[in-house]
């Protein structure tokens, strides 16, 4: 069963569209949104493993130009 997650992302200004579109290029990005208030771009993602997931973040969506700061959200089924 994947993992899901979303990943709160901050950016520089003016860099909210340009971060949003090119995140959501990504493989096991689900969808990516700029929004208002104290984050730029929302993204949904899916992996097999939490760990693939932290790896989707680390290895590819923070090395994206224009990202200040994320914060990843998996999600749990309580």
């Amino acid at each position: 069963m994947p993992v899901g997650g979303y990943v709160l992302i901050q950016t520089e200004v003016g860099r909210a569209a340009s971060v949003a579109r090119e995140v959501s290029g990504l493989a096991g990005v689900i969808s990516a949104e700029g929004v208002t208030g104290p984050y730029d771009v929302i993204v949904k993602a899916e992996a097999e493993t939490v760990d693939e997931l932290g790896q989707m973040v680390v290895g590819r969506i923070q090395l994206i130009k224009g990202i200040t700061r994320t914060v990843t959200c998996p999600v749990v089924h309580l």
